[in-house]
């Protein structure tokens, strides 16, 4: 009788099953033999089986796409049966359900499916004083070892680390709840970057006064006022589910009208654009000086009717010579920048074309939409920013949207537009409240490594500490926990030579990724659906709580326990480690949490609680009135604010800077929008990766599309005569779900290229391609697509690494992303490039690779 079949007849639940194989596979591992399935899983009665019913439990969809969509997962024992999304209301524009993806609705495969991490394990050729076998690190076979000689090891090894080389010789790389186990052991070195917002990230408020990705954008509502939509490098449809697409769609059927700028006809692009304007990537800035600069011709012809000249003479500074602030270079203004004044290049649509692509009349086009349609709505996402030394990114799409007087008014937005907050901004209708775990610091401020640089830094034995320069690094012990870095950053074998030269590498994670890969020991971790609850939030309407859905996964542990033992091994207070326990946590979350009045300016507590609730939930807390019982809530599992249009709940971001800017300023430096922004500058030169500038600069990045060409003025290609794309796909989030057959057999992964390049180098659909430059090389099927510009080479980031024979055959993008760091903190893989040749090599469809774990 096969497995299969036994599994039918006796119909036991998963956890038996589970439990079966734990069993079955702890003898064998222990050198045990002639144990029967039968005789494994035979004790467990199938008759209670029969009788338990299934029920749907709140189920969290936790990845950072920025959905965080409602999820349910229906329940017999402890198997999960099947999945269905929101239908706790009738779905309408107004109050929409919380749908989930694709994505969401294979995650059953990512909580049970073959890449699920059961025990800790340590490699076969583990040597605890790491002189010897590190260089097995990513080829090595492994051992199942019990969780005290995992967690024994982990703490000798950060034990012998500070002893030896002091707390600066951990890297603790992203951390979770690790970080306060290690501050209280004496503190470790982080990383820093961004590796979402690119330059955005820390020129949001030196420019616009804020943080918040969510308030430099009007909401859903005021969408249906605009008149032209310019979908700029956004392509919700694959990088932003949940709401946005249905937002654009709405504002489509009111009359918007919609433009894609893309180097790709994206999947957006072929549901909603009227137009595509495609474009080279990393080239974004001199399209937007180009339009800048018709739109200054156009408005000296009309006789200054074209610009918004009130919005930008009160509310901004650095348009023009004469709104400079006080002891700045005057020449480095805006306008004349553009026309070219004083250095003596106009930035004009032919300048801009010869390297963004688009042709001149195409430019001239764009320009007459942002003339003749306003209100305007520019939807930037993250991508164009993405981009080593673009600082003047930002400061030309504000620039863009100040001077078309498209800020402060109804329909009018220039502003990213991705995650969460996607074409639906404004401060949150519900507030998610606090945890009440009160923060331990890291005792060690620096060395701080740049994730564009960091491997690097582990290599040489050096790292930058701004103006000051290199100082000595020595680092001993990686720790990866809540990350993907290995995979995730750029100039992966560079990565994985530093993971070679370190003493000891730990990964805590639930599916064996490329860093638990390339690890000593690795720690499985519950993910929330194991946990007692979760908390979540995604757009500025709905709150999330979800529930435990199974027990955990054979062996998998509470990151938050995994800290706490640990700290027991170090001396140091596990209380402290771990203060609270989850369901506290969630209590304490909810509790605080509030939600909008009608008048859309005061709020009030979300939950009523009471004392038998308190009894009921097993916490601490006080009894309030709020807006839904807390216990209600627990059950629906979502709390939702519905809309309606003329509702109070609606925002436009800086109309009251542009109602009253002396009485409204925003928080920056001025106290208005600044188009010449000195702090911006001052940041980036304090980094000391290179020159800051204040004014919308164009400086090519090391590898945009003027590196394509050994001779750029003259039209002499190089050796890297291509740039690389990388776009989100349907199948991941970055990293998450690569490891789901399902995703990946639904959807493909291969190279695209233009069928101008294909034939160029003799290509046919499906052949195998190896894309190459001086970091790497990665094979990929060829699919040929004219949605794809010429000269570009489109792939999917997240891709799980697998090199064999030096090459990535999984194709994995940042194989091929440099390390190039700029300030402030800011990666550089919106820019590469490389070349491509045919490879005489078969490839097998990635969704039947084995990623799974290899034991000795």
């Amino acid at each position: 009788m096969s497995i299969q079949d036994f599994i039918e007849k006796k119909k036991f639940s998963r956890r038996s099953f589970l439990k079966g194989l734990a069993a079955l596979g702890s003898a064998s591992l222990l050198g045990g033999c002639g144990n029967k399935l039968s005789d494994v899983v035979g004790e467990y009665s199938t008759d209670k089986e029969e009788t338990v019913k299934a029920v749907w439990k709140n189920a969290p969809c936790w990845h950072n796409c920025g959905g965080t969509c409602c999820l349910k997962a229906q329940v017999k024992g402890d198997t999960i049966v099947r999945l269905k999304t929101d239908a706790s209301h009738e779905d309408s524009y107004d109050y929409p359900q919380q749908r989930a993806c694709v994505r969401g609705l294979s995650q059953k495969m990512q909580i049970i499916g073959k890449e699920r991490l059961k025990y800790p394990m340590k490699r076969t050729h583990f040597d605890p004083t790491g002189a010897t076998g590190k260089e097995m690190r990513g080829i090595d076979t492994w051992e199942r070892i019990s969780w005290e000689e995992a967690l024994d090891i982990v703490a000798e090894q950060l034990k012998k680390a500070k002893e030896n080389y002091g707390n600066e010789s951990i890297y603790l790389i992203d951390g979770g709840e690790m970080k306060r186990t290690l501050a209280l052991y004496g503190g470790y070195v982080e990383k820093s970057g961004s590796r979402s917002k690119g330059c955005w990230n820390k020129a949001m408020m030196p420019i616009l006064g804020t943080s918040k990705k969510s308030h430099c954008l009007n909401d859903r509502m005021d969408l249906l006022n605009a008149k032209l939509i310019i979908l700029w490098g956004c392509n919700p449809a694959q990088a932003s589910m949940g709401m946005p697409l249905l937002n654009l769609r709405r504002a489509k059927e009111y009359g918007a009208r919609i433009i894609s700028v893309d180097p790709m006809y994206s999947r957006s692009a072929a549901v909603l654009a009227d137009d595509y304007y495609p474009i080279r990537p990393a080239t974004d800035t001199t399209l937007i000086l180009a339009l800048s600069y018709i739109i200054i011709q156009r408005d000296k012809e009309a006789g200054g009717t074209i610009i918004d000249w009130d919005f930008l003479n009160n509310c901004t500074i650095g348009f023009d010579a004469d709104h400079m602030p006080e002891g700045a270079n005057k020449e480095e203004n805006y306008m004349d920048y553009v026309l070219g004044t004083y250095d003596h290049e106009p930035k004009t649509p032919e300048w801009a074309s010869k390297i963004c692509g688009l042709s001149v009349d195409r430019i001239y086009k764009l320009a007459e939409e942002l003339i003749n349609n306003k209100p305007t709505t520019c939807l930037f996402s993250w991508n164009s920013a993405r981009v080593e030394k673009a600082q003047h990114v930002c400061l030309a799409q504000m620039a863009l949207g100040a001077m078309t007087g498209n800020m402060g008014i109804q329909g009018g937005a220039f502003s990213c537009s991705s995650q969460e907050s996607s074409t639906n901004g404004g401060p949150n209708l519900v507030k998610k409240g606090e945890d009440g775990i009160e923060e331990i610091k890291n005792p060690i401020s620096k060395p701080k490594l740049c994730t564009n640089h960091h491997w690097e830094d582990i290599l040489s034995g050096t790292w930058r500490d701004g103006k000051d320069g290199l100082k000595p690094l020595d680092i001993h012990v990686m720790y990866h926990s809540h990350s993907a870095t290995l995979n995730q950053t750029n100039n992966v074998n560079k990565g994985i030579q530093a993971h070679r030269k370190v003493d000891f590498v730990v990964t805590n994670h639930y599916t064996f990724t490329p860093e638990a890969q390339f690890s000593d020991v690795v720690l499985p971790v519950t993910t929330p659906w194991e946990k007692d609850g979760e908390v979540l939030q995604g757009n500025r309407e709905a709150l999330i709580w979800t529930e435990k859905v199974i027990e955990p996964y054979f062996e998998a542990k509470d990151d938050a326990w995994i800290a706490e033992e640990i700290a027991k091994r170090l001396g140091v207070d596990p209380e402290l480690a771990n203060p609270i326990s989850n369901e506290q946590r969630c209590f304490n979350i909810i509790a605080s949490s509030t939600v909008v009045k009608d008048n859309g300016k005061d709020y009030e507590n979300l939950v009523s609680i009471t004392v038998d609730d308190l009894d009921k939930l097993g916490v601490k807390g006080a009894i309030q009135q709020g807006r839904i019982p807390i216990m209600e809530l627990k059950k629906k599992g979502i709390y939702q604010v519905e809309r309606k249009l003329g509702d109070n709940f609606g925002y436009v971001h800086n109309r009251k800077l542009r109602k009253d800017p002396v009485n409204n300023p925003i928080e920056t430096e001025s106290g208005k929008i600044e188009l010449y922004c000195q702090a911006l500058k001052k940041a980036v030169d304090k980094a000391g990766w290179n020159e800051g500038y204040a004014y919308a600069k164009y400086v090519p990045p090391t590898e945009g599309y003027e590196a394509t060409f050994s001779d750029f003025e003259n039209g002499i290609k190089g050796d890297y005569p291509y740039q690389v794309l990388c776009i989100h796909d349907l199948r991941g989030t970055h990293t998450v779900f690569n490891q789901v057959t399902w995703l990946r057999e639904a959807f493909s992964y291969e190279l695209e290229v233009n069928s101008i390049d294909a034939r160029e180098k003799g290509f046919k659909e499906g052949d195998v391609i190896e894309i190459f430059n001086s970091r790497g090389s990665i094979l990929r099927k060829l699919h040929i697509s004219e949605r794809v510009m010429p000269g570009v080479i489109v792939i999917h980031e997240g891709v799980w690494i697998n090199i064999k024979n030096e090459k990535c055959i999984a194709g994995s993008p940042n194989v091929l992303t440099g390390d190039f760091p700029s300030g402030p903190d800011v990666e550089s893989w919106g820019a590469c490039i490389a070349n491509m040749r045919k490879a005489d090599i078969e490839l097998q469809d990635d969704w039947k690779v084995d990623l799974g774990v290899k034991l000795s």
